[in-house]
């Protein structure tokens, strides 16, 4: 298990901290706050099923067909590190697929931190997701049609930081190290998922960090979660687009250490 989802651990410090990378990253988007953090944590990395240096070939789409495959990999490895009460933080996707495993598993994690998560990424009625579906299905064909050029493009509108194009060009490289097909079907898995039913069940304290000028997650949904999980504080970063953990890393550090000593 453990180099099927290429685990890595540092640090040396009583508390556990394990980092969760959204969709089309991989565990080195957080290496500014691993810089920040590894002397007083142990900080665990990984990649998921089919992103980074993972065992591509333990991706199977019938096995990673919702958050829950990935929920169960995430508590694989709590038991494989021997694991209880650590600090879960989760960029995009991976805030959801804690959730998850904390709903199995609470006692797992002591407290989790959402960076830019989101229970659902459709419009409803009383409820701001950010896309239309006519939008998510213009996505997948653009996807299908050339996936690299998709992620060329996407890549820096999701970034929003064109003063910074060496991170939309990290971000375009990531996507693109992902294989086409898994890449497609997992953001169907992804955008097409609800998993609102599910917040008010979370007993696990909750941080939710929000940037933004988000596209994929807008402000609305950071403060519809502190609405509905119960022991949740929510908090705006200064910081613009989906990935604040390496557009703004300074922010996101200072806001992590700030939730750790709640």
């Amino acid at each position: 298990m453990l180099q099927r989802n290429n685990v890595n651990v540092l640090g040396n410090g009583e508390e556990t901290l394990i980092f969760a990378h959204g969709f089309g990253s991989d565990q080195t988007a957080w290496r500014y706050q691993v810089a920040e953090l590894q002397s007083r944590y142990q900080i665990v990395l990984f990649d998921h099923v089919g992103a980074g240096k993972s065992d591509f070939s333990a991706y199977s789409p019938r096995r990673y067909g919702s958050l829950y495959s990935y929920a169960e990999d995430l508590l694989d490895l709590c038991a494989a590190l021997k694991l209880d009460q650590c600090v879960l933080v989760g960029h995009s996707v991976s805030g959801m697929v804690s959730l998850l495993a904390a709903l199995v598993e609470p006692h797992r994690f002591s407290k989790l931190i959402f960076v830019s998560a989101s229970p659902r990424y459709l419009n409803d009625v009383g409820y701001v997701g950010g896309f239309e579906q006519s939008d998510l299905d213009a996505l997948y064909a653009a996807m299908s049609s050339n996936y690299y050029a998709w992620a060329s493009g996407f890549a820096p509108i999701a970034m929003q930081n064109p003063d910074k194009p060496e991170l939309a060009t990290e971000f375009a490289s990531t996507l693109s190290a992902i294989r086409p097909d898994i890449a497609q079907a997992v953001a169907r898995v992804i955008f097409q998922s609800d998993h609102r039913a599910d917040l008010p069940k979370l007993t696990v304290p909750t941080f939710i960090l929000q940037s933004n000028n988000d596209i994929a997650v807008p402000m609305e949904v950071g403060q519809y979660m502190a609405a509905k999980i119960s022991k949740s504080q929510y908090i705006p970063i200064d910081a613009t687009g989906h990935l604040p953990h390496l557009s703004a890393p300074d922010r996101v550090s200072r806001a992590i250490a700030s939730c750790l000593l709640t």
